[in-house]
């Protein structure tokens, strides 16, 4: 029969057999997640300075409904006048921490005071998103060239109950203001570039549940059959990012829970080993 020190023994040697390969299953993918983010394309200097001006638009819209559709990492655009509302519209995913930066080059001529400029974003349910940090609503001399404000937001949730204001995936509007101005300067003209981007936090902040359907618009009605003559922007407007809206599902904190698993499976064994006694006295009294 085997004794209690052997069956011990060959417990532990089974648990460091199940971390030995959680870790390099953990090893595994962390490598393979570093080596699918080395791979991906991340914007360049010349993309962020003008290299991608020309594929994006060029024109901002004047209100939710029209609102210009852009995509992440794209430089959009705009000629406008001092006192307009532009609206661009994006999509932002589970996991995603977006970032929204303008940058208003403002007009050579002389201006009769400061200007107050605001960046707003909103969700697809048209509220408004608190920013984590950012620089929202900034005043310009009347003698500054450019004024440049960010806005980075939450981490956007997958699923969250009915009456929090939490980001869920979706659409964000962006909108970009004047706020504060002499009324001589209204209507002055005014060159706006706005740019978003969005970081992928992982399962630090991953949350369990997920969205019957992403907050676009037309979310809770029948799609519409797409005509043939619809164009790019129409369909990035729908509100899918490239690649489609991700299940909220997998993430990271599964690989963390079995890591943690084993380490609990360890710790009690090694307990057991430092508590038990030496097993039964060699001698025994009469009659045991």
């Amino acid at each position: 029969m085997w004794s209690v020190r052997n069956v011990t023994a060959r417990a532990v040697r089974a648990a460091g057999l199940l971390a030995s390969a959680a870790a390099l299953a953990f090893a595994g993918g962390v490598s393979g997640a570093g080596a699918a983010v080395a791979d991906s394309p991340s914007p360049s200097a010349g993309a962020s300075e003008g290299g991608d001006a020309a594929n994006g638009p060029t024109e901002a819209g004047t209100s939710f409904r029209t609102a210009t559709p852009i995509a992440l990492d794209q430089r959009a655009t705009a000629s406008a006048s001092t006192g307009d509302y532009l609206y661009w519209v994006l999509p932002a995913d589970t996991g995603q921490r977006v970032t929204v930066k303008a940058k208003v080059t403002l007009p050579e001529t002389a201006r009769h005071g400061a200007a107050t400029w605001q960046l707003d974003v909103y969700d697809g349910l048209r509220r408004r998103q608190a920013c984590q940090y950012g620089v929202t609503t900034k005043a310009a001399a009347k003698d500054a060239g450019t004024v440049e404000l960010s806005c980075t937001l939450r981490t956007v949730r997958g699923w969250a109950e009915q009456w929090a204001n939490d980001p869920l995936p979706g659409n964000y509007y962006v909108r970009l203001t004047v706020v504060g101005l002499s009324q001589e300067d209204l209507g002055q003209p005014v060159q706006t570039e706005v740019v978003a981007s969005a970081t992928d936090t992982g399962g630090a902040q991953a949350v369990d549940g997920k969205l019957s359907a992403p907050l676009v618009p037309g979310a809770g009605t029948a799609s519409p059959t797409p005509q043939p003559s619809a164009s790019a922007q129409q369909q990035a407007a729908d509100g899918a990012p490239d690649g489609g809206w991700s299940s909220g599902r997998w993430s990271d904190r599964w690989v963390w829970t079995a890591v943690g698993g084993v380490l609990a499976a360890l710790a009690g064994v090694g307990g057991y080993r430092m508590t038990r006694g030496s097993g039964r006295p060699a001698h025994l009294p009469p009659g045991a």
